[in-house]
């Protein structure tokens, strides 16, 4: 598995590759992406700083991982998160898992991707447009991401 948690964009095709080159045992690999979006609790969002504490940040994905491996039959797992500054329609995270059947790879993407939304260190704060001002704001997890852990 690859857990990076970086400043930089990622590639998805250089991501998936790594997820299906020289893997003749998986038959399904599945991917998410998630971008900045432009909107955000009904306000205009301008930008996104994420923060995260080194270390503790890249464990608590790798224990997210390995708890999805103990589910599921998976071949390879990919997790890319950025930090820092973000825009809008930036990349944010890739989530990848390449498994011998699509039920597995589908199910274990959707697992990683609600942990990761719920239980990862990840610190975020936004920038959004109030009337003609920006005001930054800490955003909590959502109820709809801590509410999706209990499907598991």
């Amino acid at each position: 598995m690859a857990v990076r948690v970086q400043t930089a964009d990622f590639d998805v095709g250089a991501e998936y590759q790594q997820l299906v080159n020289n893997n003749p045992a998986d038959g399904a690999v599945v991917f998410f992406v998630g971008l900045v979006r432009d909107l955000n609790q009904g306000d205009q969002v301008k930008g996104l700083f994420l923060e995260h504490y080194p270390g503790m940040t890249e464990r608590a994905l790798e224990q997210i991982e390995a708890d999805a491996r103990a589910r599921w039959p998976l071949g390879r797992v990919q997790v890319v998160h950025r930090v820092g500054q973000l825009e809008v329609n930036d990349q944010i995270v890739f989530v990848g898992v390449s498994s011998p059947h699509r039920e597995a790879a589908y199910e274990a993407s959707q697992f990683i991707m609600d942990f990761l939304k719920s239980r990862a260190p990840f610190w975020k704060k936004e920038t959004v447009r109030d009337g003609s001002d920006h005001q930054q704001r800490w955003i909590d997890t959502a109820a709809k991401d801590t509410e999706a852990l209990k499907r598991w």
